[in-house]
């Protein structure tokens, strides 16, 4: 039986997460829980030890514990090598795998040719070969360069438990360590490795934890009635013409199509459950403000609205001369350049309703990016 250590009682200050990136979700499940996976599926791995911070057991505890009889949880450190140190005094397995818990894309099979490699060498280090130069620093200088013998490191690093916690006890205040690696090298002998595997990535700034997250992209459409007495506004822009479209708020179909577009890409539901017609503090309501509570919504899901497109079906007004005013106005409500608005308007050759002059309709398509 062997013993795996998954860290993850680290800070996440390069991440630009305001908690442990460890529970950041994607595709259903969070890190932590990606990153476990695996190693549940190999059965000569008896025993799982997860170091998280002392304030997080309850979060973790409720998380993971209930995937497998096989996990624990210690509390980690100030640093990772007294996560790891504290997580080795409760390793009770022949072998040992330390692995970081920001990497969840580590795959089944890399587990088992590590521990192949520990059973017939006494220790395994999976790696990949440096493609680009590493520059050696000296008082804000570069005194040389290198690329031959150099190797970047993965984990999950591998060695005997005895060996790796002695290397651990025989740790000083004046080392610093940032593997388990280098605490072996220094203190048992050198490690052997093997080809990593180039999915097997830590999740660490910013960038990462946006690539998880893929675009969402939503379909809105509204139409209101067009009648006299009422101001024509679109886009939240007044345009001058004899009529105006009716609805409870300011009836702008342009920001409804967008506002729904945004909303039904998250999934969330559309405006009327959130600004029902029946609800008199909405009753002649702008929709800039509508929209922009609605941002804060989307914002929520962990999104931001990065292009939106619209189709604006009327006879009459003539729009064409509005365009630009209308999307300079929305770009600037949205956030994003007035280049990734495209608005396009067209007549229905006097068919139906909006031909007939008697309505205006909006088609739109609203593209969104994740946000932190």
């Amino acid at each position: 039986m062997n013993t795996a250590i998954i860290l993850s009682a680290g800070s996440s200050e390069r991440s630009g997460l305001k908690f442990n990136k460890n529970l950041f979700v994607f595709d259903g499940k969070t890190v932590i829980e990606h990153t476990i996976a695996p190693f549940l599926k190999v059965k000569s791995i008896g025993e799982i030890i997860v170091a998280v911070k002392k304030a997080e057991i309850a979060k973790f505890e409720k998380l993971i514990l209930p995937l497998s009889k096989k996990i624990k949880l210690c509390v980690g450190g100030d640093t990772r090598t007294q996560s790891v140190k504290n997580a080795l005094c409760l390793a009770t397995g022949k072998y040992v795998f330390i692995h970081d818990g920001a990497r969840p894309f580590m795959s089944e099979k890399l587990i088992k040719k590590c521990a192949y490699m520990a059973v017939n060498k006494g220790n395994c280090v999976p790696t990949t070969p440096l493609t680009e130069t590493v520059g050696e620093l000296d008082n804000g200088q570069i005194l040389r360069t290198r690329r031959k013998d150099l190797l970047s490191l993965q984990t999950p690093q591998v060695f005997e438990t005895e060996k790796i916690k002695y290397a651990y006890s025989k740790i000083s205040e004046n080392d610093v360590f940032t593997d388990d690696c280098g605490v072996y090298c220094k203190y048992v002998g050198p490690c052997n490795f093997i080809e990593g595997e180039k999915q097997n990535i830590k999740l660490t700034q910013k960038q990462d934890f946006l690539n998880l997250l893929p675009p969402k992209t939503g379909l809105g459409f509204d139409i209101h009635t067009l009648v006299s007495g009422r101001k024509l506004i679109l886009g939240g822009v007044t345009i001058p013409h004899t009529k105006g479209l009716l609805g409870h708020s300011d009836a702008d179909c342009l920001l409804h199509a967008l506002m729904d577009a945004m909303l039904s890409s998250c999934g969330l539901k559309d405006i009327g459950h959130y600004y029902p017609d029946t609800d008199p503090k909405y009753k002649d309501i702008s929709s800039v403000i509508l929209l922009k509570n609605t941002l804060k919504l989307v914002k929520k899901q962990g999104y931001k609205p990065v292009n939106a497109t619209f189709t604006i079906m009327a006879e009459k007004p003539k729009l064409s001369p509005f365009v630009d005013e209308i999307k300079n106005n929305l770009a600037k409500l949205l956030d994003v350049k007035v280049e990734n608005i495209g608005i396009s308007c067209t007549t229905f050759e006097g068919v139906g309703d909006i031909g007939e002059e008697r309505a205006i309709a909006v088609n739109c398509v609203c593209t969104l990016c994740a946000c932190i």
